[in-house]
């Protein structure tokens, strides 16, 4: 070290010593733009995924693609924000609108304390965010955070990188990811569960309809009953359901005539449903007509037509016959 003679520290040796201070407070319209690019922007293309990541199935596909997707997202804002500073001196967003995050001797600050520097604007947001709007009264434009870690916002008007183009490319491209996360959050989930919730509608409505039309039968019409019952049901089901129609035709067959008097939708896909249906009826011609109740569980399947087809009738409490007038 050089020493004058009256004990000062030479010329050279106090420029290596002592930096110079940080530069004139950058203003807040352009700490707003440069935050907006560099976190905001990242922060809305990030809430986009997690809500599709959080509506999608658990570790489905969709699943996956929302959460690698917000996985390099954050990763690219986390190296936009806290790494690039400390090599380059600058974030996308701080280039394009000239603003340097300091020390307040104008040095250069590093990603630990940019880093800490971001949690501590968590003290800006709680008070109502006023810790964002100090800047606007504090004489070197600081915020709450700013006065925690020692760093000042200074206002950069020489060269700086020219990143304009860049930043644009990046805003597209995060409008992109968002309205394609959109996107599939739409065709996979919504339009999906909108499917099913419409399948659930119909079925509701038709279902009883025709269980009723396949257990229903006229002996004056039997034939035709019969033939309109096999056009109700699946392919698969329909040897069972002839062999059933068989047996009446042998044992000598009454008027059956079924309603269903209270349903309701156990399961359902946007092409199979399961249905539990609370039945009453009558079986035979007055005078010796008797009322029957059933309880049946039936399932369906969608045509290739779209229509409802019954795939299945379960017997849950077999028919309870009683003549009428309490006999």
């Amino acid at each position: 070290m050089t020493v004058a003679a009256n004990g000062t520290v030479g010329a050279t040796e106090a420029t290596t010593l002592v930096k110079e201070p940080a530069g004139p407070p950058a203003g807040w319209g352009a700490r707003a733009g440069a935050f907006a690019i560099d976190v905001l922007v990242g922060l809305g293309v990030l809430a986009t995924l997690m809500l599709v990541a959080w509506a999608a199935a658990l570790r489905g596909w969709l699943w996956w693609v929302a959460v690698s997707a917000a996985a390099a997202v954050f990763l690219a804002v986390a190296v936009n924000r806290w790494l690039l500073p400390s090599i380059s001196g600058w974030t996308l967003g701080r280039s394009v609108f000239g603003v340097a995050v300091v020390g307040r001797n104008g040095s250069r600050v590093g990603p630990w304390r940019l880093l800490l520097r971001d949690i501590a604007h968590l003290l800006d947001t709680a008070p109502l965010f006023v810790g964002w709007l100090w800047p606007l009264w504090d004489s070197r434009g600081r915020t709450f955070a700013d006065l925690i870690v020692r760093t000042e916002a200074s206002r950069v008007d020489g060269d700086r990188p020219d990143r304009r183009r860049l930043a644009g490319v990046v805003l597209v491209s995060a409008g992109v990811i968002a309205l394609a996360g959109a996107g599939l959050g739409y065709l996979a989930i919504y339009r999906h569960e909108l499917t099913i919730e419409q399948a659930r509608q119909q079925i509701a409505v038709q279902g009883p309809k025709i269980v009723e039309n396949t257990l229903s039968y006229d002996v004056a019409n039997i034939d035709a009953d019969f033939a309109r019952a096999r056009s109700l049901v699946t392919d698969g089901y329909r040897p069972e359901l002839v062999a059933q129609q068989d047996t009446v035709r042998k044992a000598g067959p009454v008027d059956n005539d079924y309603w269903v008097t209270n349903s309701a939708v156990l399961t359902n896909t946007s092409d199979r449903a399961v249905m539990l249906l609370l039945m009453q009826g009558q079986r035979g011609a007055a005078p010796a007509a008797r009322l029957i109740t059933a309880t049946v569980r039936a399932d369906f399947e969608k045509s290739a037509n779209g229509q409802w087809q019954v795939s299945n009738i379960s017997v849950l409490a077999k028919p309870n016959p009683a003549r009428q007038g309490g006999q």
